[in-house]
């Protein structure tokens, strides 16, 4: 009877803890796939927006999305729309949340939020993401992730606006060029892009020489980021100022994020097209720039002082000031440049504003036809035609995109939009 008794009682002792443990598991399965489905339908979710390379990870000790925006025309905003996505479909319990933000597939600013223990307030706002450079090491865990929405051998069709003004002609305030140069930028390996451009002239009081359509930019512009905070990007081809070569650039952020160091080095020919013939001449012009910047967080400021050697082998000192607003930059430049008139001094001022439409979606791989991110003017006060002239290696190289993704830029369009 008491063996009956024994034999019972442990069959239902079995009974119970096996239970436990089928409930146990059941109970932590559903939390995998709940954790699972909210990750990849914020993922989904933002492939739906327009968003490219996105994907996501996660471990015992946070959450990380890895993302590039090519919905929006803004940085700004469209980060901003990223983030209100990624926290109404929810965030991780009691764990950090990062968002990493790519461009051409290289990683280039983090959002991180870490939740308070005891914080009344259960949901996150704009407000309590932090943006920096740091990616600390969550980008070694999401870079082998597989990402929706590639972008790579995707094809925009681009067409920039460029206007030149020059007062030389005693009859005449300005004489007036004005050019549309459409271009075809493919994304190829991470970092690399190619650019086939074509100036066409509309409009020209300039002379012969630049009423023949011609080549623009055509080349290959590979950007690499390198360990601590450090970019690097080489370009080959043709450039603007009728330059054609190679040219090496870097750019590295301090632990004050505020503060940077930059330089610059290239070796470039004569590039001509006259009458209908492409015409170059031998590399021989060595180019450099050494400087440093400061970013001035309260008035979204870049101050930049910056040592140069320009085409003419001729050495300079130049400053440079912007003011970065949502859909414009405003920037002033002083220059002591040798062999220049005016004792060597120079200056004037930029700007560029952002054209729409800010909002646009690639559908699948047919090439998008659209203006480009932004149009502006350089005021040269000192009309000096010679001395202190240098180029731009790559398109799209303007004070309203060399902050876009600047950390303190992108935190205060979180915070006042």
């Amino acid at each position: 009877m008491r063996q009956n008794e024994y034999l019972y009682k442990k069959k239902c002792l079995t009974t119970k803890t096996l239970t436990a443990v089928a409930v146990f598991f059941l109970c932590s399965l559903m939390a995998v796939k709940g954790v699972a489905q909210t990750g990849g339908q914020t993922v989904d979710a933002l492939v739906e927006m327009g968003f490219e390379n996105v994907g996501w990870t996660e471990d015992a000790d946070e959450r990380v999305y890895v993302l590039q925006n090519s919905a929006y025309r803004l940085q700004g905003v469209g980060i901003g729309k990223a983030v209100d996505v990624i926290q109404e479909m929810g965030l991780p319990e009691d764990k950090p949340c990062r968002v990493i933000v790519m461009d051409n597939y290289v990683p280039q600013i983090s959002l991180y939020y870490h939740p308070i223990k005891g914080d009344t307030v259960s949901t996150a706002e704009r407000r309590d993401w932090n943006v920096s450079y740091e990616l600390q090491g969550s980008w070694k865990k999401v870079r082998k992730v597989k990402k929706k929405n590639r972008s790579l051998f995707k094809v925009d069709i681009v067409v920039y606006p460029d206007l030149s003004l020059q007062n030389l002609v005693i009859t005449q305030v300005y004489t007036v060029l004005f050019n549309l140069d459409p271009t075809i930028e493919v994304s190829l390996w991470k970092g690399a892009k190619l650019n086939a451009q074509v100036i066409i002239p509309i409009y020209n009081e300039y002379g012969p020489s630049y009423g023949q359509v011609r080549q623009g930019y055509i080349g290959l512009t590979q950007q690499v980021r390198l360990p601590y905070n450090t970019f690097l990007t080489a370009a080959i081809g043709s450039f603007n100022n009728s330059r054609w070569g190679g040219d090496l650039s870097a750019v590295h952020y301090f632990k004050d994020e505020r503060f940077s160091v930059e330089g610059r080095i290239g070796y470039t020919g004569r590039s001509r097209f006259v009458n209908w013939r492409w015409k170059v001449s031998p590399l021989k012009r060595l180019t450099w720039t050494l400087g440093g910047g400061f970013y001035w967080p309260k008035y979204n400021t870049q101050f930049k002082l910056k040592v140069e050697q320009y085409l003419l082998s001729e050495k300079g000192v130049r400053f440079e000031m912007t003011r970065n607003f949502r859909y414009t930059s405003i920037g002033f430049y002083a220059m002591k440049v040798q062999h220049a008139g005016n004792k060597g001094y120079n200056g004037g001022f930029r700007f560029q504003v952002n054209l729409p439409p800010y909002k646009y979606k690639r559908r699948g791989y047919i090439p998008r036809i659209l203006p480009s991110r932004s149009f502006g003017l350089a005021y040269n006060a000192g009309n000096e035609r010679y001395y202190g002239k240098s180029y731009s290696a790559t398109l799209g190289n303007t004070i309203a995109q060399e902050n876009s993704l600047n950390p303190y830029f992108i935190k205060s369009e979180l915070l006042n939009f």
